[in-house]
């Protein structure tokens, strides 16, 4: 699912309040991506493998995955300590729904950063079926212990904007992502996936586990 042009996105950010009226180039493959700005990771920061997903709360393949493939990658590969995982957010249509589900998940300092993207995804269908985003995102937002002055003021301040406009900065600019979901193991994308099985990302990881091949010798004068 293709975002918004940066500055359109920006924009409906800072719209976010208006919810009431709503009825990849190859990387060079690293064990360590450096860290940005605003990196919320699950799982053991010394793992031998790191994927990264690029991902937006309005993106439907999204949802897919993180309903549906999420939870065994995490049993399996998470939790036990073998793979750390990190999102990156972008935006996609619309934006100002997505830009005020990731300024609410980050409430409280994020804690519930993780429980907020995936209720957030199982609303997503309601949201797109009815129009109606802001009463989903108020529910979700109300499951977990805010009140609906503390929404609005979650997604309405000023810095918290600023915040996200960094993200999606370093989105386009350093990591060059145009789409989500976007997934990259020890820095490697993850080709032609719109939604992963797990045993996609299996064959990844196992390919991200293998020790890097000697270069060939060469022989003859210099």
């Amino acid at each position: 699912m293709t975002p918004f042009s940066r500055r359109r996105a920006i924009a409906a950010c800072a719209s976010a309040a208006g919810l009431a009226s709503l009825a990849a180039a190859p990387v060079k493959v690293r064990a360590r991506w450096p860290a940005a700005p605003g990196d919320m990771n699950l799982g053991n920061p010394n793992a031998p493998v790191r994927i990264v997903e690029y991902l937006s709360l309005t993106c439907s393949h999204c949802a897919d995955f993180h309903t549906k493939v999420f939870p065994a990658l995490k049993a399996r590969y998470i939790d036990t300590g073998r793979v750390y995982f990190t999102v990156r957010e972008l935006l996609t249509a619309p934006a100002q729904v997505a830009a005020a589900g990731f300024l609410m998940a980050r409430c409280n300092g994020g804690r519930q950063y993780f429980t907020v993207l995936d209720q957030v995804f199982r609303s997503q269908d309601e949201m797109f079926r009815t129009g109606d985003a802001r009463g989903p995102l108020l529910k979700v937002a109300r499951q977990n212990g805010l009140t609906e002055a503390q929404f609005e003021v979650c997604i309405t301040d000023e810095k918290a904007q600023n915040d996200l406009d960094a993200r999606l900065r370093y989105a386009t600019d350093v990591d060059r992502v145009n789409s989500t979901p976007a997934f990259f193991i020890n820095g490697a994308p993850l080709e032609n996936k719109k939604v992963p099985t797990l045993a996609d990302l299996e064959a990844a990881i196992a390919r991200a586990l293998q020790p890097a091949q000697p270069a060939a010798k060469t022989n003859g004068r210099r």
